[in-house]
């Protein structure tokens, strides 16, 4: 299977919390709920397209949590079967239990764990949300494709899918659209240690 990472950001790459004031209030968080307003028709066609694609899902803790709570109660959404009915896989060091089924804990060495998960035949493993596991992961060289979702707005605080620190990583851009809304949407493809050099005209 191919590792598929999907999020939404801001323009300042916030990934917190982007779809309610209470989804993710640690470290003080209050500016839950920034994309919402620029959902539209269009990207859900785009997140229908994405999700159609997935034999599997990966978490963290915190946003698996999350779409346990949400998602078994959504029965008439449209993309509720493939969520629900997925095999569902949990990175956590400190759940005993995954009651949104069917559902398997990682733990210890989760990229060790991912990069078995990527060797079994299928389609795609798709993390949702998760910026850290995600971040780790596309460290440990395992992320295949990025797919961002840019709302137009600055949050103006909270916790980055990229922050200062983290490790440096190339990309290609694959694809590139905007919905009505202003949802700006990049897949990109990781293509290892980005290149550097000087700007000028004998460079």
């Amino acid at each position: 299977m191919r590792l598929v990472l999907q999020e939404f950001l801001s323009l300042d790459g916030v990934s917190q919390g982007p779809g309610s004031p209470d989804e993710d209030t640690s470290d003080d968080f209050v500016r839950g709920g920034w994309f919402v307003p620029h959902l539209d028709e269009a990207f859900d066609r785009v997140a229908t397209t994405w999700l159609s694609g997935a034999d599997a899902f990966l978490f963290g803790r915190r946003t698996y949590e999350n779409f346990a709570r949400d998602w078994p109660r959504m029965t008439d959404h449209p993309n509720a079967r493939i969520l629900n009915d997925s095999p569902k896989y949990v990175a956590s060091r400190s759940l005993t239990r995954a009651e949104w089924e069917p559902a398997t804990i990682l733990s210890g060495d989760v990229p060790a764990q991912v990069a078995e998960l990527k060797r079994r035949p299928g389609r795609e493993l798709q993390i949702h949300g998760s910026a850290r596991l995600g971040r780790s992961l596309l460290a440990a060289g395992l992320i295949d494709e990025l797919r961002l979702a840019i709302a137009p707005v600055v949050v103006g605080g909270g916790r980055r899918l990229f922050p200062d620190g983290g490790a440096s990583a190339g990309l290609r851009l694959l694809h590139s659209e905007t919905t009505p809304s202003g949802i700006a949407v990049h897949v990109y493809e990781p293509t290892g240690r980005p290149d550097f050099g000087t700007y000028g005209a004998d460079a």
